[in-house]
């Protein structure tokens, strides 16, 4: 392994032909067991602890198979599935290993007593199987989560209804929080230059979950002037819509917890903020009633922000405890637009403030190929910036997911994997000084909440 980061290390891993080069036949990993499923039963999610369940063991390298790439991986993230998978929940992933396992031959690689996880990576590819021809070994590469069969007709005009979608190191396995990973070769983007390993690990899924959502025609289809509410603004979702909600020519209006999370809106630009524990908020009486009066409460904060107007957009996924405010506080016309349900599954809302006012509500999940490409390109010509607060080595990714899981983050989390150390993988140092002060502006204010003066 050593020999393999020395030459991508040189800055020069194409000509140092990462083709010669060895593959071990193990690497570290970040994984659930499946013989620990049964761990957290009978406790409330809150009380499942990640630093319980997730392990860094060392795994055999797959085999690689027709189409896909095996991927030196410098640096992953933490996302909201690497929580979900952590605590087995909603239900086990080794459900999805053991189906798509059924799939085939090749899939069946896939059903193992561990998972390796993670969505996220920056890395060079290191060897291609048969069949690829658009990357080669010594390519710098980000990679999207999309994985598809497209043997079916479903996925051809929007690959994200293909049948057989999964989101890799979620319904997959060989994910990115480790030292090698291995995906389809329709995964891979080109790596943003001006950024490092660990800032370019830390936008994939999240920056295109949010360019679906509200970009693309597939999603809210934003528009010039729309006014958009952001709930968790400045969060590892939340902060990248907020970023391009202003490169689109909308107006956010962005909802946080506290007044660091604030700072991070306003170092992305953003005006109009509602920190809704200092504005005591509190949508639901009790478990099973909402309060209508905090909606109307709720809409008024926002009119004043917006100068009387009510929102086009309404950007959500806390899920339940939000969703009835969403429905209410979205104007006549309106979308609310929901790709995830971090505080519950089951969503209430008063159905006619939706029908009767002509409304609608768009399921949005991750990203086709397309819209994946597009969110990278934005990065790429430095219009969007990773929001990055922290970054963990990759023996410390169980303690990097309870932060995510007990919401003690800001931004992205990123994990180091075989970069040894943050500041390395830049190689286009002209738009790197362009964009620094920006970059490091995010992300002070996602480490600190310090002032983005």
């Amino acid at each position: 392994m050593q020999e393999i980061v020395d030459a991508i290390l040189s800055g020069n891993a194409e000509s140092a032909d990462l083709s010669g080069i060895g593959i071990p036949e193990s690497y570290r990993a970040v994984v659930v067991r499946k013989d620990e499923v049964g761990i957290f039963e009978g406790m409330e999610t809150a009380e499942k602890d990640p630093r319980k369940s997730l392990h860094l063991d060392e795994v055999p390298v797959p085999e690689l198979g027709v189409g896909e790439a095996l991927i030196a991986v410098m640096a992953s993230s933490v996302n909201y599935n690497t929580v979900w998978s952590s605590i087995f929940e909603p239900l086990s992933t080794f459900g999805f290993l053991e189906r798509y396992g059924r799939r085939s031959e090749q899939a069946r690689r896939h059903d193992l007593p561990y998972h390796v996880l993670g969505s996220d990576l920056a890395g060079v590819v290191l060897r291609t199987g048969p069949g690829v021809t658009a990357w080669k070994p010594g390519d710098e590469v980000v990679a999207h989560c999309l994985s598809v069969e497209l043997e079916s007709a479903d996925g051809h005009g929007d690959t994200m209804l293909d049948p057989e979608q999964r989101i890799w190191g979620f319904e997959t396995n060989f994910g990115g929080l480790a030292e090698i990973a291995l995906v389809k070769a329709n995964q891979l983007m080109p790596k943003p230059g001006h950024l490092t390993w660990e800032e370019a690990a830390s936008l994939g899924l999240v920056n295109s979950t949010a360019y679906r959502q509200l970009i693309s025609r597939n999603g809210a289809d934003l528009k010039l002037g729309d006014n958009v509410l952001i709930w968790g603004a400045s969060g590892g979702l939340g902060s990248y819509a907020t970023q391009l909600v202003l490169a689109g020519g909308g107006h956010p209006i962005c909802v946080v917890s506290s007044p660091y999370k604030a700072e991070l809106c306003r170092a992305m630009g953003a005006e109009a903020i509602i920190d809704r524990s200092a504005e005591g908020y509190r949508f639901w009486k009790d478990e099973h009633t909402q309060d209508p009066k905090e909606w109307k409460r709720f809409g008024k904060r926002i009119r004043e922000l917006t100068g009387g107007q009510d929102v086009d957009i309404v950007f959500e996924h806390p899920g339940r405890e939000t969703f009835g405010a969403s429905v209410f506080v979205a104007r006549k016309g309106g979308t609310i637009v929901t790709c995830a349900s971090t505080s519950g599954y089951r969503h209430e809302f008063d159905n006619r403030y939706l029908w009767m006012n002509l409304k609608s509500i768009i399921g949005s999940h991750f990203a086709n190929y397309r819209e994946a490409w597009e969110a990278n390109r934005l990065v790429a010509r430095g219009k969007i910036h990773p929001t990055l607060s922290r970054t963990y080595e990759l023996a410390d990714t169980a303690q990097a997911a309870y932060d995510v899981h007990r919401n003690l983050h800001q931004g992205k989390v990123g994990v180091l994997c075989l970069a040894p150390h943050e500041g390395l993988g830049v190689r286009d140092m002209e738009l790197r000084a362009e964009h620094l002060p920006a970059i490091n502006r995010f992300r002070q204010a996602a480490r600190t909440g310090a002032p983005s003066a």
